[in-house]
């Protein structure tokens, strides 16, 4: 490369430059789609949400927010107790702690008797690790008791855990950890509950495992309990409910996002074969010098 083409190629990076000063960013063009480009867009949207599942995070959230049904059916099943009868329910609760690290619940409810309830999915075995289980159990506990009332007030609690995989790795579909005094092996009865629930034992001779089952189902039709297969189809099916369901907008941005991350990379990478420092790449790109050095160290596809 001559001197001339490097004087272009760095009059070009200040231009870039001179656009960031003007956007304080990134700079993209906003294109308006055609109706032809916007069905394909809707049809790439279903055809996502056809393949989501209730183990899948965001789409639980969707199910589950403000549901009473599905969430009474789910701790009927889990706790053998039929007379559970859920007051309210609702998803991504944040909990704040002044002192520590927040914790946001997956599912936060609550029943009639006034016992409280943290339902959590988790797809990776290190989002399920027990110490998080002690640590939701604890921040549960101190938002439910306000102050000046008796420790005695405190209600009972259950944190479960419904994991993809055999979390605690015993092979049971189930497992439920008390407290309990080890002199006497009786029940310390604090009124903390943890429970894990294996999400790989879909036995369909039980309602756990059929539950699970539906848990990984993509089908609404195939789903064993109408009170998921029901909320499932309208979030898939229904066009009402199709364009509620904000894990479209979510789905769509982060595919967005990633084909940006793209095209920053593949221009980071001729920067650099131009022999550009990484300081001056990060001003043109708009990145940070750590992301620079991270697309630097990535081996091509």
């Amino acid at each position: 490369m001559t001197r001339e083409d490097i004087l272009q190629q760095m009059a070009a990076l200040q231009t870039q430059l001179d656009e960031l000063d003007k956007s304080d960013g990134l700079a993209y063009v906003s294109v308006s789609l055609t109706e032809a480009e916007k069905e394909k867009q809707h049809q790439e949207d279903l055809q996502r949400l056809r393949g989501l599942r209730l183990i899948d995070d965001d789409f639980m959230n969707a199910c589950f927010d403000g549901y009473t049904d599905g969430a009474q059916l789910l701790l009927r099943i889990i706790l053998n107790k039929q007379d559970i009868r859920v007051k309210s329910v609702k998803t991504q609760r944040r909990m704040k702690n002044l002192l520590g690290r927040d914790i946001c619940l997956d599912i936060d409810a609550d029943d009639e008797s006034g016992k409280e309830y943290n339902i959590e999915v988790q797809r990776a075995d290190k989002g399920a690790d027990r110490k998080r289980a002690r640590y939701h159990s604890g921040i549960l506990d101190a938002h439910l008791l306000q102050p000046g009332d008796d420790f005695s007030e405190l209600p009972e609690t259950f944190v479960i855990f419904i994991t993809e995989n055999d979390a605690i790795g015993k092979g049971k579909p189930l497992y439920r950890i008390e407290r309990r005094i080890e002199e006497t092996n009786d029940p310390f009865d604090d009124g903390e509950h943890i429970i894990y629930v294996n999400g790989a034992d879909k036995d369909a001779s039980t309602e756990l495992g059929k539950l699970m089952y539906d848990f990984f189902c993509t089908d609404p039709d195939d789903m064993h309990y109408k009170e998921l297969a029901d909320k499932v189809r309208y979030f898939k099916e229904d066009e009402k409910g199709v364009s509620m369901c904000k894990v479209m907008e979510d789905m769509r941005n982060e595919s967005a996002k990633d084909a940006k991350w793209k095209q920053v990379v593949e221009s980071v990478r001729r920067w650099l074969n131009m022999g550009l420092s990484y300081e001056q790449i990060a001003k043109g790109e708009g990145i940070s010098l750590e992301q620079v050095r991270e697309i630097a160290g990535m081996k091509r596809a």
